[in-house]
Protein backbone atom coordinates (compact mmCIF):
# COMPACT_ATOMS: atom_id res chain seq x y z
CA UNK A 1 0.00 0.00 0.00
CA UNK A 2 2.61 2.71 1.15
CA UNK A 3 4.43 4.57 -2.12
CA UNK A 4 7.53 5.72 -2.04
CA UNK A 5 8.21 9.16 -0.88
CA UNK A 6 10.33 9.98 -3.70
CA UNK A 7 7.03 9.08 -6.63
CA UNK A 8 4.88 11.41 -4.12
CA UNK A 9 7.34 14.10 -4.27
CA UNK A 10 7.46 13.68 -7.93
CA UNK A 11 3.41 13.70 -8.29
CA UNK A 12 3.29 17.02 -5.91
CA UNK A 13 6.30 18.59 -8.28
CA UNK A 14 4.64 17.75 -11.50
CA UNK A 15 1.03 19.24 -10.27
CA UNK A 16 2.99 22.53 -9.56
CA UNK A 17 4.89 22.40 -12.60
CA UNK A 18 1.42 21.94 -14.49
CA UNK A 19 -0.49 24.16 -12.20
CA UNK A 20 1.63 27.24 -11.19
CA UNK A 21 -1.31 29.31 -10.30
CA UNK A 22 -2.18 27.11 -7.22
CA UNK A 23 -1.03 27.95 -4.22
CA UNK A 24 -3.55 25.72 -1.91
CA UNK A 25 -4.43 21.70 -2.04
CA UNK A 26 -7.22 20.44 -0.04
CA UNK A 27 -6.41 17.46 1.48
CA UNK A 28 -9.65 15.40 2.26
CA UNK A 29 -11.30 12.23 3.96
CA UNK A 30 -14.84 10.85 4.22
CA UNK A 31 -16.02 10.56 7.69
CA UNK A 32 -18.46 7.94 8.60
CA UNK A 33 -21.60 9.77 7.25
CA UNK A 34 -19.92 10.16 4.07
CA UNK A 35 -18.93 13.54 3.98
CA UNK A 36 -15.55 15.02 3.60
CA UNK A 37 -13.07 16.70 6.14
CA UNK A 38 -9.55 17.38 6.16
CA UNK A 39 -7.09 20.71 5.83
CA UNK A 40 -6.14 23.22 3.60
CA UNK A 41 -1.96 22.84 2.67
CA UNK A 42 0.07 25.46 1.41
CA UNK A 43 1.35 23.89 -1.90
CA UNK A 44 5.10 24.10 -0.82
CA UNK A 45 4.21 22.49 2.65
CA UNK A 46 2.38 19.71 0.72
CA UNK A 47 5.37 18.74 -1.03
CA UNK A 48 7.51 18.50 2.70
CA UNK A 49 4.93 15.63 3.36
CA UNK A 50 5.16 14.07 0.14
CA UNK A 51 8.67 13.47 0.94
CA UNK A 52 7.88 12.09 4.51
CA UNK A 53 6.92 14.93 7.22
CA UNK A 54 4.68 13.74 9.58
CA UNK A 55 0.37 14.48 8.22
CA UNK A 56 -1.86 14.31 11.38
CA UNK A 57 -5.37 15.37 11.80
CA UNK A 58 -7.39 14.13 14.65
CA UNK A 59 -8.88 10.73 14.96
CA UNK A 60 -12.10 11.59 16.46
CA UNK A 61 -13.16 14.06 13.07
CA UNK A 62 -14.26 10.39 11.55
CA UNK A 63 -17.01 10.13 13.82
CA UNK A 64 -18.30 13.26 13.28
CA UNK A 65 -22.00 13.11 13.10
CA UNK A 66 -24.45 14.09 9.98
CA UNK A 67 -24.73 17.80 11.21
CA UNK A 68 -20.92 17.56 12.18
CA UNK A 69 -21.34 17.89 15.60
CA UNK A 70 -19.28 14.57 17.87
CA UNK A 71 -21.27 11.87 20.03
CA UNK A 72 -19.91 10.56 22.88
CA UNK A 73 -18.84 6.89 21.54
CA UNK A 74 -17.63 4.38 24.14
CA UNK A 75 -14.08 6.70 25.47
CA UNK A 76 -13.89 8.67 22.21
CA UNK A 77 -14.29 12.04 21.41
CA UNK A 78 -14.65 12.91 25.48
CA UNK A 79 -12.69 10.52 27.06
CA UNK A 80 -9.60 10.24 25.00
CA UNK A 81 -7.98 13.39 25.04
CA UNK A 82 -8.75 14.16 21.33
CA UNK A 83 -5.69 12.63 19.78
CA UNK A 84 -4.46 13.22 16.40
CA UNK A 85 -3.66 9.76 14.25
CA UNK A 86 -1.51 9.64 10.94
CA UNK A 87 -2.41 10.12 7.50
CA UNK A 88 -0.67 9.54 4.59
CA UNK A 89 -1.37 10.93 1.00
CA UNK A 90 -2.87 8.77 -1.46
CA UNK A 91 -0.88 8.46 -4.94
CA UNK A 92 -2.25 9.61 -7.94
CA UNK A 93 -5.13 11.70 -6.41
CA UNK A 94 -3.57 15.36 -6.57
CA UNK A 95 -5.61 16.84 -9.31
CA UNK A 96 -6.90 20.53 -10.00
CA UNK A 97 -10.51 21.86 -8.78
CA UNK A 98 -11.91 23.63 -11.03
CA UNK A 99 -15.26 24.82 -9.28
CA UNK A 100 -14.19 27.32 -6.78
CA UNK A 101 -13.15 30.29 -7.36
CA UNK A 102 -9.96 30.78 -7.09
CA UNK A 103 -7.20 27.48 -8.06
CA UNK A 104 -7.23 24.83 -5.75
CA UNK A 105 -6.29 21.23 -5.59
CA UNK A 106 -6.98 18.53 -3.84
CA UNK A 107 -5.78 15.02 -2.47
CA UNK A 108 -7.04 12.35 -0.91
CA UNK A 109 -5.47 11.05 2.87
CA UNK A 110 -6.29 7.88 4.74
CA UNK A 111 -4.76 5.85 7.46
CA UNK A 112 -5.08 3.25 5.69
CA UNK A 113 -1.91 1.93 5.28
CA UNK A 114 0.01 3.78 8.28
CA UNK A 115 1.50 2.43 11.17
CA UNK A 116 -1.75 2.63 13.22
CA UNK A 117 -4.40 2.76 10.85
CA UNK A 118 -7.86 4.52 12.57
CA UNK A 119 -10.18 0.70 12.40
CA UNK A 120 -12.84 2.58 11.89
CA UNK A 121 -12.06 4.59 9.53
CA UNK A 122 -14.25 4.08 6.11
CA UNK A 123 -11.33 3.30 3.93
CA UNK A 124 -9.25 1.34 6.20
CA UNK A 125 -12.57 -1.02 7.14
CA UNK A 126 -12.60 -1.60 2.74
CA UNK A 127 -8.82 -1.73 2.88
CA UNK A 128 -8.88 -4.44 5.73
CA UNK A 129 -11.17 -6.39 3.65
CA UNK A 130 -9.63 -6.33 0.60
CA UNK A 131 -6.35 -7.21 2.19
CA UNK A 132 -8.40 -10.55 3.13
CA UNK A 133 -10.17 -11.38 0.00
CA UNK A 134 -6.33 -10.96 -1.63
CA UNK A 135 -5.23 -13.29 0.98
CA UNK A 136 -7.40 -15.82 -0.41
CA UNK A 137 -6.67 -15.33 -3.70
CA UNK A 138 -9.87 -13.26 -4.35
CA UNK A 139 -9.76 -9.92 -6.64
CA UNK A 140 -12.44 -7.95 -6.72
CA UNK A 141 -13.68 -6.08 -10.48
CA UNK A 142 -16.05 -2.76 -9.16
CA UNK A 143 -18.01 -0.41 -11.06
CA UNK A 144 -20.06 2.25 -9.40
CA UNK A 145 -23.54 4.22 -10.39
CA UNK A 146 -24.55 7.22 -8.95
CA UNK A 147 -28.15 8.52 -9.44
CA UNK A 148 -28.52 12.10 -8.50
CA UNK A 149 -30.95 14.87 -9.03
CA UNK A 150 -30.57 18.69 -10.07
CA UNK A 151 -32.31 21.12 -8.41
CA UNK A 152 -32.60 25.04 -8.65
CA UNK A 153 -29.64 26.97 -6.71
CA UNK A 154 -32.46 28.72 -4.55
CA UNK A 155 -34.69 26.59 -1.75
CA UNK A 156 -38.00 27.99 -1.38
CA UNK A 157 -38.92 28.33 2.30
CA UNK A 158 -36.52 25.67 2.39
CA UNK A 159 -37.78 22.87 -0.03
CA UNK A 160 -35.72 22.04 -2.95
CA UNK A 161 -37.40 23.57 -6.52
CA UNK A 162 -37.30 21.98 -9.69
CA UNK A 163 -34.64 23.02 -12.10
CA UNK A 164 -35.02 25.70 -15.05
CA UNK A 165 -34.93 23.98 -18.41
CA UNK A 166 -32.07 25.93 -19.65
CA UNK A 167 -34.16 26.43 -23.26
CA UNK A 168 -37.73 27.28 -21.96
CA UNK A 169 -36.95 28.70 -18.61
CA UNK A 170 -39.81 26.41 -17.67
CA UNK A 171 -39.28 24.21 -14.38
CA UNK A 172 -38.18 20.65 -15.43
CA UNK A 173 -41.06 19.06 -13.61
CA UNK A 174 -41.92 16.14 -15.75
CA UNK A 175 -40.28 12.69 -14.88
CA UNK A 176 -39.47 11.06 -17.80
CA UNK A 177 -36.83 9.40 -19.48
CA UNK A 178 -36.35 11.29 -22.88
CA UNK A 179 -32.40 11.49 -24.39
CA UNK A 180 -33.97 15.34 -25.01
CA UNK A 181 -33.05 15.77 -21.46
CA UNK A 182 -29.49 15.29 -21.56
CA UNK A 183 -29.31 17.77 -24.55
CA UNK A 184 -31.41 20.80 -22.48
CA UNK A 185 -28.85 20.19 -19.25
CA UNK A 186 -26.21 19.28 -21.56
CA UNK A 187 -23.58 22.41 -20.41
CA UNK A 188 -23.73 21.11 -16.90
CA UNK A 189 -23.45 17.14 -17.46
CA UNK A 190 -21.01 17.28 -19.71
CA UNK A 191 -19.16 19.78 -17.29
CA UNK A 192 -19.54 17.11 -14.39
CA UNK A 193 -18.46 14.58 -16.67
CA UNK A 194 -15.33 16.34 -18.21
CA UNK A 195 -14.39 17.76 -14.31
CA UNK A 196 -14.60 13.71 -13.22
CA UNK A 197 -12.04 13.13 -15.78
CA UNK A 198 -10.11 15.84 -14.85
CA UNK A 199 -10.11 14.30 -11.01
CA UNK A 200 -8.95 10.56 -12.56
CA UNK A 201 -12.67 9.17 -12.59
CA UNK A 202 -13.37 6.88 -15.70
CA UNK A 203 -16.90 8.49 -16.22
CA UNK A 204 -18.97 6.80 -18.97
CA UNK A 205 -22.61 6.33 -19.73
CA UNK A 206 -24.82 9.29 -18.65
CA UNK A 207 -28.34 9.00 -18.50
CA UNK A 208 -31.43 11.09 -17.98
CA UNK A 209 -33.46 8.71 -15.61
CA UNK A 210 -36.96 8.80 -14.15
CA UNK A 211 -37.65 11.23 -11.96
CA UNK A 212 -37.95 15.33 -12.86
CA UNK A 213 -34.36 16.44 -12.91
CA UNK A 214 -33.19 13.12 -11.97
CA UNK A 215 -29.98 11.64 -14.02
CA UNK A 216 -27.12 9.00 -13.66
CA UNK A 217 -23.75 8.67 -14.11
CA UNK A 218 -21.42 4.93 -14.50
CA UNK A 219 -17.97 4.62 -13.74
CA UNK A 220 -15.53 2.12 -15.70
CA UNK A 221 -14.94 -1.25 -14.01
CA UNK A 222 -11.81 -1.14 -11.73
CA UNK A 223 -9.54 -3.83 -10.50
CA UNK A 224 -8.41 -1.53 -7.72
CA UNK A 225 -11.63 -1.83 -5.59
CA UNK A 226 -10.30 1.45 -3.57
CA UNK A 227 -9.98 3.58 -6.32
CA UNK A 228 -13.05 2.65 -7.74
CA UNK A 229 -14.47 3.87 -4.27
CA UNK A 230 -11.89 6.73 -4.27
CA UNK A 231 -14.07 7.80 -7.61
CA UNK A 232 -17.64 7.38 -6.28
CA UNK A 233 -16.89 9.77 -3.00
CA UNK A 234 -14.76 12.15 -5.32
CA UNK A 235 -17.73 12.38 -8.22
CA UNK A 236 -19.81 13.42 -5.44
CA UNK A 237 -17.70 16.14 -4.39
CA UNK A 238 -17.22 17.44 -7.72
CA UNK A 239 -20.68 17.04 -9.33
CA UNK A 240 -22.18 19.36 -6.17
CA UNK A 241 -19.42 22.00 -7.34
CA UNK A 242 -19.81 21.89 -10.71
CA UNK A 243 -24.08 22.27 -10.42
CA UNK A 244 -23.17 25.19 -8.02
CA UNK A 245 -21.13 26.97 -11.04
CA UNK A 246 -23.69 26.38 -13.62
CA UNK A 247 -26.63 27.89 -11.28
CA UNK A 248 -28.32 24.63 -10.02
CA UNK A 249 -27.55 22.23 -6.41
CA UNK A 250 -26.92 18.94 -7.41
CA UNK A 251 -27.63 16.50 -4.22
CA UNK A 252 -27.34 12.72 -3.95
CA UNK A 253 -30.06 12.88 -1.24
CA UNK A 254 -31.74 9.54 -1.29
CA UNK A 255 -35.78 10.37 -1.49
CA UNK A 256 -35.87 14.18 -2.28
CA UNK A 257 -39.69 13.97 -3.76
CA UNK A 258 -41.96 11.39 -2.50
CA UNK A 259 -43.74 10.87 -5.26
CA UNK A 260 -40.85 9.99 -7.39
CA UNK A 261 -38.07 7.80 -7.38
CA UNK A 262 -35.21 7.51 -5.01
CA UNK A 263 -31.78 8.03 -6.08
CA UNK A 264 -29.35 4.78 -5.81
CA UNK A 265 -25.72 3.57 -5.50
CA UNK A 266 -25.53 0.55 -7.24
CA UNK A 267 -22.18 -1.47 -7.68
CA UNK A 268 -20.84 -4.39 -10.03
CA UNK A 269 -18.76 -6.52 -8.46
CA UNK A 270 -17.41 -9.62 -10.54
CA UNK A 271 -14.66 -11.98 -8.63
CA UNK A 272 -11.23 -12.80 -10.34
CA UNK A 273 -8.22 -15.45 -9.30
CA UNK A 274 -4.75 -14.80 -9.47
CA UNK A 275 -4.90 -16.16 -13.11
CA UNK A 276 -7.79 -13.68 -14.37
CA UNK A 277 -10.49 -16.56 -14.44
CA UNK A 278 -13.81 -15.32 -13.28
CA UNK A 279 -14.57 -17.10 -9.84
CA UNK A 280 -18.48 -16.52 -10.11
CA UNK A 281 -18.50 -18.32 -13.07
CA UNK A 282 -16.65 -21.61 -12.45
CA UNK A 283 -18.50 -25.66 -12.11
CA UNK A 284 -21.65 -23.87 -14.08
CA UNK A 285 -22.13 -20.73 -11.68
CA UNK A 286 -22.29 -22.63 -8.47
CA UNK A 287 -19.98 -20.20 -6.63
CA UNK A 288 -22.46 -17.32 -7.96
CA UNK A 289 -25.06 -19.19 -6.42
CA UNK A 290 -23.03 -18.95 -2.77
CA UNK A 291 -22.16 -15.44 -3.29
CA UNK A 292 -26.06 -14.30 -3.89
CA UNK A 293 -26.68 -16.63 -0.77
CA UNK A 294 -24.03 -15.05 1.75
CA UNK A 295 -25.02 -11.13 0.26
CA UNK A 296 -28.77 -12.14 1.26
CA UNK A 297 -28.24 -13.68 4.64
CA UNK A 298 -25.77 -10.43 5.56
CA UNK A 299 -27.84 -7.83 3.68
CA UNK A 300 -30.45 -6.90 6.85
CA UNK A 301 -27.74 -7.17 9.01
CA UNK A 302 -26.21 -4.44 7.04
CA UNK A 303 -29.13 -1.66 6.27
CA UNK A 304 -27.66 1.14 8.68
CA UNK A 305 -24.79 1.06 5.44
CA UNK A 306 -26.74 0.71 2.56
CA UNK A 307 -29.23 2.97 4.21
CA UNK A 308 -27.90 5.18 6.59
CA UNK A 309 -29.94 8.16 7.46
CA UNK A 310 -33.78 8.57 7.63
CA UNK A 311 -34.57 9.97 4.34
CA UNK A 312 -32.88 6.59 2.81
CA UNK A 313 -34.66 4.34 4.58
CA UNK A 314 -37.72 6.42 2.67
CA UNK A 315 -36.20 5.06 -0.69
CA UNK A 316 -37.30 1.54 -0.02
CA UNK A 317 -40.25 0.34 -1.43
CA UNK A 318 -43.12 1.90 -3.12
CA UNK A 319 -41.76 3.57 -6.24
CA UNK A 320 -40.40 1.21 -9.76
CA UNK A 321 -37.23 -0.40 -8.63
CA UNK A 322 -36.58 -0.31 -5.21
CA UNK A 323 -36.68 -3.31 -3.33
CA UNK A 324 -38.84 -4.23 -0.21
CA UNK A 325 -36.97 -7.37 0.65
CA UNK A 326 -33.86 -8.99 0.69
CA UNK A 327 -33.68 -10.76 -3.07
CA UNK A 328 -32.65 -12.05 -6.48
CA UNK A 329 -32.73 -12.43 -9.97
CA UNK A 330 -31.64 -12.06 -13.48
CA UNK A 331 -32.03 -9.23 -15.39
CA UNK A 332 -34.33 -7.84 -12.81
CA UNK A 333 -34.63 -4.39 -11.51
CA UNK A 334 -36.75 -5.03 -8.86
CA UNK A 335 -34.15 -7.33 -7.07
CA UNK A 336 -31.30 -5.99 -4.18
CA UNK A 337 -29.35 -8.31 -5.97
CA UNK A 338 -29.53 -8.66 -10.18
CA UNK A 339 -27.81 -10.73 -12.10
CA UNK A 340 -26.84 -9.11 -15.52
CA UNK A 341 -26.86 -10.68 -18.40
CA UNK A 342 -23.06 -11.35 -19.86
CA UNK A 343 -20.56 -13.75 -20.43
CA UNK A 344 -18.98 -16.38 -18.16
CA UNK A 345 -15.81 -13.89 -18.49
CA UNK A 346 -17.85 -10.90 -17.10
CA UNK A 347 -20.11 -12.59 -15.16
CA UNK A 348 -20.92 -10.36 -11.95
CA UNK A 349 -23.82 -9.06 -9.31
CA UNK A 350 -25.68 -5.72 -9.39
CA UNK A 351 -26.22 -4.62 -5.92
CA UNK A 352 -28.87 -2.23 -5.62
CA UNK A 353 -29.83 -1.46 -2.59
CA UNK A 354 -27.58 1.22 -0.75
CA UNK A 355 -28.52 4.55 -1.23
CA UNK A 356 -26.57 7.58 -3.17
CA UNK A 357 -25.98 8.93 0.14
CA UNK A 358 -24.14 6.16 1.38
CA UNK A 359 -20.30 5.96 2.04
CA UNK A 360 -18.93 4.22 -0.86
CA UNK A 361 -16.18 2.48 0.94
CA UNK A 362 -19.00 1.00 3.54
CA UNK A 363 -21.09 -0.19 0.96
CA UNK A 364 -18.57 -2.11 -0.94
CA UNK A 365 -16.98 -3.71 2.22
CA UNK A 366 -20.70 -4.99 3.31
CA UNK A 367 -21.46 -6.46 -0.10
CA UNK A 368 -17.22 -7.97 -0.21
CA UNK A 369 -18.27 -9.33 3.26
CA UNK A 370 -21.22 -11.12 2.36
CA UNK A 371 -19.63 -12.20 -0.85
CA UNK A 372 -16.79 -13.87 0.90
CA UNK A 373 -19.21 -15.26 3.72
CA UNK A 374 -21.73 -16.97 0.95
CA UNK A 375 -18.41 -18.38 -1.11
CA UNK A 376 -17.31 -19.64 2.51
CA UNK A 377 -20.38 -21.53 3.48
CA UNK A 378 -21.47 -22.49 0.27
CA UNK A 379 -25.30 -22.28 0.71
CA UNK A 380 -27.96 -22.35 -1.54
CA UNK A 381 -30.01 -18.59 -2.02
CA UNK A 382 -33.47 -18.56 -1.51
CA UNK A 383 -35.55 -18.80 -4.94
CA UNK A 384 -34.92 -15.91 -7.85
CA UNK A 385 -37.63 -13.53 -8.78
CA UNK A 386 -37.74 -15.14 -11.81
CA UNK A 387 -39.47 -18.13 -10.62
CA UNK A 388 -41.19 -16.35 -7.42
CA UNK A 389 -42.47 -12.72 -7.60
CA UNK A 390 -43.19 -13.33 -3.77
CA UNK A 391 -39.22 -14.55 -2.83
CA UNK A 392 -37.09 -12.56 -0.36
CA UNK A 393 -36.22 -12.09 3.65
CA UNK A 394 -37.53 -9.38 5.48
CA UNK A 395 -35.08 -6.66 6.34
CA UNK A 396 -35.53 -3.74 9.08
CA UNK A 397 -36.46 -0.41 7.93
CA UNK A 398 -36.41 1.43 11.04
CA UNK A 399 -33.20 2.93 11.91
CA UNK A 400 -32.73 1.35 15.77
CA UNK A 401 -34.20 -1.58 14.39
CA UNK A 402 -31.47 -1.71 11.80
CA UNK A 403 -29.10 -0.62 14.48
CA UNK A 404 -29.59 -3.58 16.26
CA UNK A 405 -29.80 -5.95 13.53
CA UNK A 406 -26.41 -5.02 12.66
CA UNK A 407 -24.48 -4.39 16.02
CA UNK A 408 -24.48 -8.03 17.45
CA UNK A 409 -24.57 -10.23 14.33
CA UNK A 410 -21.25 -12.35 14.32
CA UNK A 411 -20.25 -12.42 10.71
CA UNK A 412 -20.77 -8.55 10.47
CA UNK A 413 -18.72 -8.04 13.43
CA UNK A 414 -16.19 -10.50 12.49
CA UNK A 415 -16.16 -9.46 8.96
CA UNK A 416 -15.71 -5.46 9.20
CA UNK A 417 -14.46 -5.22 12.26
CA UNK A 418 -15.75 -4.94 16.11
CA UNK A 419 -14.22 -1.93 16.91
CA UNK A 420 -15.80 -0.77 13.62
CA UNK A 421 -19.36 -2.31 14.37
CA UNK A 422 -19.62 -0.86 17.68
CA UNK A 423 -18.73 2.92 16.65
CA UNK A 424 -20.72 2.72 13.23
CA UNK A 425 -24.00 1.58 15.41
CA UNK A 426 -23.25 4.10 17.85
CA UNK A 427 -22.73 7.16 16.01
CA UNK A 428 -26.16 6.11 13.81
CA UNK A 429 -28.33 5.72 16.61
CA UNK A 430 -26.83 9.35 18.23
CA UNK A 431 -27.94 10.40 15.08
CA UNK A 432 -31.52 9.42 15.08
CA UNK A 433 -31.71 10.93 18.48
CA UNK A 434 -30.56 14.22 17.51
CA UNK A 435 -32.72 13.88 14.37
CA UNK A 436 -35.97 13.51 16.75
CA UNK A 437 -34.85 16.82 18.82
CA UNK A 438 -36.52 19.07 16.63
CA UNK A 439 -40.40 19.64 16.62
CA UNK A 440 -41.41 19.80 12.16
CA UNK A 441 -44.67 21.70 11.64
CA UNK A 442 -46.66 18.65 10.76
CA UNK A 443 -46.61 17.59 14.31
CA UNK A 444 -48.02 21.23 15.07
CA UNK A 445 -50.87 20.26 12.53
CA UNK A 446 -51.34 17.32 13.76
CA UNK A 447 -51.52 17.19 17.82
CA UNK A 448 -51.61 21.19 19.10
Amino acid sequence: MKTPPCALLAEVRAFRQNHPDVRYVDLIALDIPGHFYGKRYPVEMLEKVAAGSPLKLPQNAVLLGVQGGLFKIGDYCFNDGDPDANRRLVPGTLKPVSWESQPLGQMLITSDGTDAPIEFEPREVLARVLQRLQHKGIHPMVAFELEFYLFDKKLADGLPQFPRDPLSDDADDQPNLHIERLSRFGAVLDDMAQTARDQGIDSTVITAELGPGQFEINFSHSDDALRAADWAALFCRSTRGVALKHGYRASFMAKPYLQFPGSGMHVHISLYDGAGNNLLAAHQQQPLRHAVAGCLQLLPHCMPIFAPNHNALRRLGGTVNAATRASWGFEDRDACVRIPESDPRNLRIEHRLASADANPYLVLAAILAGLEHGLETRQEPIAPLNDDRSSGTDFPVEMLDAVRAMQHHRVVRDTLGAEFVDVYCENKRQDHLAFQQEIHAREYRWFL
